[in-house]
């Protein structure tokens, strides 16, 4: 009750002109990818011993929810949105990019350090007694999947005022640019075999779906008919590029290894973006009005005080509650996924991880809602540039290999060094970040 409470003090102070339709977005992603992690993946015993999997690997009908499920093209346009929204705010305030740039980056590193420190600890005990390298490794990588977003939207925080610039110089004209960039790379990456060049879509299709978020700012979408044609148009180009081109179904973690929508991502995601948005701000004017009950309102404040710890902790919860099950005898480890008896037992199991991840939530969150020191000094540019890059690469490496894995020995503690002293030269860790 004192959380609510403090939430809907919190909602009461909302300035009137604000696009609480954004805060509900944000948060409804953030659930609904939860959500589907703890679907996506399972666990049964296959002739006695314990197998994990995936729902889309065990059960391929099933990859097609996954084109719901998968929401983050949502969540790169709310940040478009948000990021748009900040800039304007610091202009008027006279902020200049090192200043912006420092609050935006203690935002997002804070709170993933206590989740890197946290299971580089746990790897650290694993190894001191005895446990499987294989163990470590599958448990760690698991426990970082949600890492590598922020990997590459910090990256996208860094670029943010030149993009917004590009945006307001060049209108759509920047998005074409990016979508162009993206269907040269994808042409590349089948056409011509140039794997490597299909990482250079990290920039070009989120960039792409971000400006989105830069047009819904500026009211470039039109009206509902505009953006159920928007969505319409992204539904037919996703049916086609899945239909006839060599895309897979899934949009997520698709059972060929050698070939995934998003990894590296594919102008599906661009697709998919346009479909789901274009729908999704098919409802704005309603759900706006809708936000303006205080309980709707005081709940997606609620969520969004504590998102990105939801997100960050809801694997490791996961992680926890299985350990503890394993142990315990293997309790609901007996059914096999994709059986009516195990849909039929999908909503205790999402209830059980919730009632776990709450509280976690609500013990770390204030980490999240910690405003950056008004004493910290602010680091020039560069160093705040250099640092982030330091960290965008220490945590992509931890999300690919976990700790205990990579081609040598110590690399996985070379990358989590490589966070901390990006830490540092950022600015996120400092002597006043300890008061």
């Amino acid at each position: 009750m004192r959380v609510w409470s403090l939430a809907s003090e919190m909602a009461a102070k909302t300035p009137p002109e604000r696009n609480r339709y954004v805060d509900l977005l944000r948060a409804v992603s953030i659930l609904v990818v939860v959500i589907g992690h703890w679907l996506i993946r399972t666990a049964w015993y296959v002739d006695g011993e314990l197998t994990p999997g995936s729902m889309l690997e065990s059960q391929p009908q099933t990859q097609w929810l996954t084109w719901i499920f998968q929401v983050m093209p949502i969540f790169f346009i709310v940040g478009g949105y948000s990021n748009a929204v900040s800039l304007e705010s610091a202009k008027r305030k006279g902020i200049g990019y090192a200043g912006w740039l420092a609050a935006r980056l203690h935002r997002l590193v804070s709170p993933l350090l206590l989740l890197l420190v946290v299971w580089a600890a746990a790897a650290l005990v694993m190894n001191l007694v005895g446990t499987r390298q294989l163990v470590v490794q599958f448990t760690t990588k698991a426990a970082l999947i949600p890492t590598w977003f922020l990997a590459i939207y910090t990256m996208l925080v860094l670029l943010a005022p030149l993009a917004y610039k590009f945006w307001r110089r060049f209108g759509f004209t920047s998005f074409f640019i990016f979508v162009a960039l993206a269907a040269i790379t994808d042409t590349a990456f089948f056409a011509a075999d140039m794997k490597w060049a299909g990482w250079t879509n990290y920039f070009w299709v989120w960039l792409a779906v971000h400006q989105l978020g830069f047009a819904w700012r500026d009211g470039r979408l039109g009206g509902v008919l505009a953006r159920l044609a928007i969505s319409a148009f992204g539904f037919a180009v996703l049916y086609l590029l899945v239909r006839l081109g060599p895309y897979p179904l899934a949009m997520v973690a698709s059972p060929d290894p050698e070939l995934s929508n998003t990894l590296p991502p594919k102008i599906t995601l661009l697709a998919l973006g346009l479909f789901q948005f274009g729908l999704l701000l098919s409802l704005e004017s309603p759900m706006r009005r809708a936000l303006d009950n205080p309980r709707l309102w005081t709940a997606t404040v609620l969520i969004n005080s504590m998102i990105m710890t939801l997100y960050l902790w809801h694997i490791t919860v996961m992680i926890v509650v299985g350990s503890v099950m394993y142990v315990s005898g293997g309790f609901g480890f007996g059914i096999e996924p994709g059986t009516t008896e195990w849909w039929a037992t999908r909503p205790i199991w999402i209830g059980v991880l919730l009632a776990f991840l709450v509280p976690v939530a609500l013990l770390l969150s204030p980490l999240e809602r910690r405003s950056r020191p008004a004493d910290a000094g602010i680091p020039a540019a560069a160093s705040q540039i250099i640092g982030a890059v330091m960290i965008c690469v220490g945590i992509a490496l931890l999300a690919m290999w976990g700790f205990g894995g990579g081609p040598r020995p110590w690399l996985d503690v070379g990358a989590f060094g490589l966070v901390v002293v990006g830490s540092i030269i950022s600015g996120v860790l400092s002597k006043q970040t300890f008061r």
